[in-house]
């Protein structure tokens, strides 16, 4: 499986490896949760730069615009073309703008298999909502069922994965 995540976050920027702050964390538990292994897996962003703005000594991160989520399209390709997943999550808008185009709405296709072409690879997709996503509910119940969410699309995830050929 490939999980594309959106673009790095601060610490994934001052780590150089996808997934290691604090949606990271919530990610690790989504995946033992939904009974992956992230040793498994390959992790990747569908942006490749950390787009910020300082506030204070903060780094905020900011949404990565058209033009620069379609000039990384060529690396998500490439990632594809050698990793060949048996299938792909798509975590967030960006990941599922990388791959849809721009008129591409998380909520329309959370939890549900498509299929899709990126560069040469073709297969199963399934997007879900970024783990990021889950910290930003306003309160602990919407928090709860964000990441129930979560939890339930990679279960489908790894469901088709593993009832896909390789």
């Amino acid at each position: 499986m490939l999980l594309v995540g959106e673009t790095p976050g601060d610490q994934e920027d001052k780590q150089g490896h996808p997934f290691v702050g604090p949606a990271g964390r919530v990610l690790n538990r989504a995946l033992r949760d939904s009974g992956i292994v992230r040793s498994d897996v390959y992790l990747t962003n569908a942006v490749k730069h950390f787009k910020w703005s300082e506030r204070g000594k903060r780094r905020i991160h900011e949404r990565p615009n058209g033009t620069e989520i379609k000039a990384c399209r060529p690396w998500l390709e490439d990632e594809l073309r050698v990793v060949r997943p048996r299938l792909v999550v798509l975590l967030g808008a960006v990941a599922g703008e990388s791959v849809f185009g721009s008129g591409y709405r998380v909520g329309d296709h959370k939890g549900h298999v498509e299929e899709a072409s990126i560069g040469s690879w073709h297969g199963p997709v399934v997007a879900t909502i970024h783990p990021s996503a889950v910290l930003r509910g306003p309160d602990a119940p919407a928090r709860e069922t964000a990441y129930a969410g979560l939890v339930a699309d990679l279960i489908t995830a790894r469901q088709r994965a593993l009832a896909t050929p390789a």
